[in-house]
């Protein structure tokens, strides 16, 4: 059994720098999910945050101790909900966990849509410059989830797998978006891929019409 950490998160305003809501509390106690995602929890920049298919945000815990091993200096950063993740637990990874799947977690179900998409604002809020594309280049990225049940739940109920929808594992559509060369055919298994997300299907849509992959840099150094 998984049972998650619980966090949700306003938005704030930063000196020099766009409002945002990564920085994030625990909850304790019950707390209603709904298709738009936990109650009170807020995203400061919707085209890239929330939505039908990014109502949650799932970061695996064990990846802090690895980041405090790649940082030492810096290791009090390094600790759940750094990353600005609603959810948190030991033992889901991308390895085990697939796009498609279908959790129970209380009273909603759940389902993985994407991995995430590490961008700039990590470097900027945890002050490591190259933190985006170091955990994108280690596919420690965790992963998005829709709602497809709404109802109440809490960090004391575990997410339970009810089936798997693909054969993709999180990690395999990492590496299909951002460590292979270009491959129409990897592409198409993606896109086919039961439960993708609406803007990774129309990514890789566009890879195949342009023939080519996109630019990583504005998104990972916000230039």
């Amino acid at each position: 059994m998984h049972y998650p950490d619980v966090y949700i998160g306003a938005i704030e305003q930063y000196p020099d720098f766009s409002p945002s809501a990564i920085a994030k509390r625990q909850v304790d106690g019950g707390v209603l999910l709904t298709p738009s995602g936990l109650e009170g929890d807020q995203q400061a920049e919707k085209s890239y945050h929330g939505g039908a298919d990014r109502a949650l945000c799932h970061f695996p815990r064990e990846h802090y101790a690895w980041l405090r091993q790649q940082f030492p200096e810096e290791e009090e950063r390094f600790h759940p909900p750094a990353f600005g993740e609603n959810l948190s637990t030991l033992g889901m990874t991308e390895d085990n966990v697939f796009i498609g799947d279908i959790f129970r977690w209380g009273e909603t179900l759940i389902q993985v849509t994407q991995p995430r998409a590490p961008c700039y604002k990590l470097n900027h809020f945890l002050d490591c410059q190259n933190l985006s594309p170091l955990l994108q280049q280690s596919g420690r990225c965790g992963w998005l989830y829709r709602v497809v049940g709404s109802g109440k739940t809490s960090g004391d109920r575990p997410l339970e797998l009810l089936t798997r929808n693909s054969d993709v594992s999180v990690a395999e559509a990492i590496s299909i978006a951002f460590h292979m060369p270009f491959d129409e055919e990897q592409y198409r298994r993606l896109m086919s891929a039961a439960g993708i997300s609406a803007s990774w299907s129309k990514t890789m849509q566009m890879r195949l019409v342009n023939r080519k992959i996109e630019d990583f840099g504005r998104r990972l150094f916000g230039k």
